[in-house]
């Protein structure tokens, strides 16, 4: 069997991890992994929502949760046995894997994402001086 790759700490990147939860269902796996205590095996974490994902499928939504950084597999026989590397991304990252599990959350509960400041354009600044004549 080939050697899984597990990058360095120093070697992760924020676009990596991005990329890597950019799609609902890997932030799904990532988000419950991250909620427990210990290991879990890819098949404990089959099921995504209302919907039961692919054997082949998850272990593609593993190898890139691997390869970004956000995850430690270890062979146990025919089992890989998952944990996060949430501690020392926290290290590198202060604050990031808790704000975007937190956005996660906020999302599933379905909660509206908070609404960045409105911008004022050139147009809309005309606009206002004229209305002030």
């Amino acid at each position: 069997m080939r050697p899984l790759f597990h990058p360095a700490i120093d070697d992760v990147t924020v676009e990596g991890i991005l990329h890597a939860l950019s799609d609902p269902v890997r932030a799904s796996i990532y988000a419950r992994l991250a909620g427990l205590d210990c290991a879990a095996t890819c098949t404990a974490l089959q099921q995504a929502g209302d919907r039961t994902i692919p054997k082949s499928s998850l272990s593609q939504h593993f190898r890139v949760l691997r390869e970004a950084g956000l995850v430690r597999s270890e062979r146990a026989g025919v089992e890989m046995h998952n944990t996060t590397r949430c501690a020392e991304i926290e290290q590198r990252f202060p604050g990031l894997i808790p704000a975007i599990l937190n956005a996660h959350r906020m999302q599933i509960a379905g909660a509206p994402p908070p609404r960045p400041p409105a911008r004022r354009t050139a147009a809309a600044s005309v606009r206002k001086k004229a209305k002030a004549r």
